[in-house]
């Protein structure tokens, strides 16, 4: 099923900084976050038990359950099982550091097998404090986890957690299934399979105003042709198009704050705002089915929701292109 037809709207909400992304937050924080979200006619809600090691869902579980079921649209993700056992060590996300330190002490356990896959499942459910899934993606097979065994990794989701959601999908259980990566390899890799196709995918970090070029290329073209559409995740770049230092989870490089410089005078420029240049870039190519920005403060919801409202001169997207800061066959809001 198409994912435009099951999304209730253009606009979601990221829950990684529920998770205590960076930072720890206080838990009436982050209940406050959730409820400006629904406050705000926010109706589609991403989350992943690897977020803060079930943290996420934990909290986001304890807003929505006070909410109808059937008025609202949830996602988690698969291929991290949250144990019971207590994490010991530093845990090694790869490219991604210490991302969740400070989410809870649990040990995760990285599989994407069918059994791996019906555990996180179960896991998830507990933890939502809900009946049922809407959307299941498997989350995270891809270079800058695993490096060079991330074909491995790929194999395993494609013999387990790819069957199992198609199935899950096939019976009703679930609506629709996809990957949630942020890279593009694993989704190019799958849409080539003959097996059950995916309905779309998460795409973090790879179409925004940053970083494009690569999505544009391969990935969307095919998505296009099999009919298969994006959720946009990580729509202002890790938080450099919002205000913050992060880029890709780390502290941004210079070249990257050169750029966001650009796109700020450019804005400023035309009286726009950076959110609403980003947000809106990420939902003009036709495969954006949504964007699912993350937030930690009420206020920020407020401001999301503007920013994809806010009214954005043709000039801006025409002298957006002139400048080079956006690839030439990006399609822009003023070109439909």
């Amino acid at each position: 099923m198409s994912l435009k037809n099951i999304l209730p709207g253009r606009l979601g909400f990221g829950t990684a900084p529920l998770g205590n992304m960076f930072r720890a937050i206080p838990d009436e924080e982050a209940a406050a976050t959730v409820e400006a979200a629904w406050d705000q006619g926010v109706r589609y809600f991403d989350t992943a038990p690897f977020y803060g090691a079930g943290l996420s869902e934990e909290r986001l579980g304890q807003v929505l359950s006070a909410k109808p079921r059937d008025e609202y649209v949830l996602s988690t993700k698969v291929g991290r099982v949250v144990l019971d056992e207590i994490e010991s060590d530093v845990p090694d996300f790869g490219e991604k550091g210490g991302l969740f330190e400070h989410g809870n002490p649990n040990k995760l356990l990285h599989e994407w097998t069918a059994e791996a896959t019906e555990r996180s499942i179960e896991g998830s459910l507990k933890r939502l404090n809900t009946d049922r899934l809407d959307i299941v993606w498997v989350h995270d097979i891809a270079q800058d986890f695993h490096g060079d065994a991330w074909i491995q990794k790929f194999e395993e989701a494609r013999t387990g957690a790819f069957r199992v959601l198609s199935r899950l999908r096939d019976e009703g259980v679930i609506k629709a299934w996809g990957l949630g990566v942020n890279k593009t390899e694993p989704i190019e890799m799958t849409l080539a399979l003959d097996e059950p196709q995916p309905d779309g995918f998460l795409l973090a970090g790879r179409y925004t105003l940053l970083d494009h070029e690569h999505a544009l290329q391969r990935l969307l073209p095919l998505a296009q042709e099999q009919g298969v559409d994006m959720v946009v995740g990580g729509p202002y770049s890790s938080g450099i198009l919002a205000g913050g230092t992060h880029f890709e989870y780390q502290q941004a490089p210079a070249h990257i704050i050169e750029r966001v410089a650009r796109l700020k005078d450019l804005t400023a420029r035309h009286g726009v705002s950076i959110k609403a240049a980003a947000l809106q870039f990420s939902l003009a190519h036709p495969a954006s089915a949504a964007v699912v920005p993350g937030a930690t403060k009420p206020t920020r919801i407020a401001e999301d929701t503007a920013a994809l409202d806010e009214k954005i001169p043709a000039a801006f997207w025409t002298d957006l292109r002139a400048a080079g800061l956006v690839s030439p066959a990006a399609p822009l809001p003023h070109d439909a």
